[in-house]
């Protein structure tokens, strides 16, 4: 899927459609606005007190994620950048942290949009002095992208700080607690990837 780079939206206009994205995918996790009908959800054996329960559950993972939401916005305007360039900067920080260098065709790849885009995007971050390109440490024949000092401790305060905090509030429980909620997010990935799957699937079908 090829995605525009686009330009970084104002505040105002940000901010609008922000709260608009927000206030949707709040909906989206309660269970009685998503499916009052229960045509998705089958609440058989389940007590309502357990109704209530997973209820304040989805809500919990509506409100992290609209904070999540929050922090990005906040640093994008404080950075001066767009959703795709900060997807951008994440990825080469992680592959540096983890002794991997990134081309331009990595990238490309990462982010879904295509080796223009990234071309137009690595230029104007490096003209904001976001990343610098030099010669690939092992392919002569290529460049890889870096993120400027600057940049990675801006990237680090504005987002890394908020984000360590998940840490602190982990430490907290005890191992067998943590197991649970690993085999809560665990299975949850799982489960909305096989059913995305499924959807390509039966979308693809029914184009054919």
């Amino acid at each position: 899927m090829i995605v525009a780079v686009s330009e970084p939206c104002s505040n105002n206009a940000s901010t609008r459609g922000g709260i608009m994205e927000d206030q949707v995918f709040s909906g989206m996790f309660s269970l009685a606005s998503s499916d009052p009908e229960g045509h998705l959800i089958n609440p058989a054996g389940l007590k309502p007190e357990d109704l209530t329960q997973i209820d304040q559950i989805m809500q919990e993972l509506s409100r992290m994620r609209g904070i999540e939401r929050k922090i990005m916005r906040s640093t994008q305007r404080f950075m001066n950048l767009n959703e795709t360039d900060m997807r951008a900067i994440r990825k080469v920080i992680s592959s540096t942290y983890a002794g991997k260098a990134v081309t331009a065709g990595e990238l490309a790849r990462y982010l879904g949009i295509s080796s223009a885009s990234v071309t137009k995007m690595l230029d104007r971050l490096e003209a904001g002095k976001h990343v610098i390109r030099k010669p690939h440490p092992t392919d002569r024949r290529s460049q890889c992208v870096e993120v400027t000092e600057e940049t990675h401790q801006a990237a680090r305060e504005q987002v890394g700080r908020h984000h360590a905090q998940r840490f602190e509030v982990l430490r907290s429980f005890s191992q067998s607690e943590r197991e649970i909620i690993i085999r809560f997010l665990s299975g949850t990935s799982q489960a909305m990837e096989a059913s995305l799957d499924s959807a390509s699937q039966n979308n693809e079908s029914s184009g054919s």
